[in-house]
């Protein structure tokens, strides 16, 4: 199962660019945050479409 890692920033307003962070990966996160906002917090979130095995999307062809 392939994740991410998301970080919301309540101060901004949906739509806002800097509205949302997603980290392909934990380390990613906690690097990001220890520069820029050590209480933050984030979740992480499953990403749908992906093959477990290789992370690669999967493409439909009609």
């Amino acid at each position: 199962m392939k994740t991410v890692w998301i970080y919301v920033d309540t101060r901004k307003q949906v739509g806002d660019r800097d509205h949302l962070k997603v980290f392909a990966n934990s380390d990613l996160a906690d690097e990001w945050f220890v520069m820029n906002d050590p209480e933050g917090v984030v979740f992480e979130y499953k990403v749908i479409g992906v093959d477990d095995e290789t992370g690669s999307g999967r493409q439909r062809h009609r």
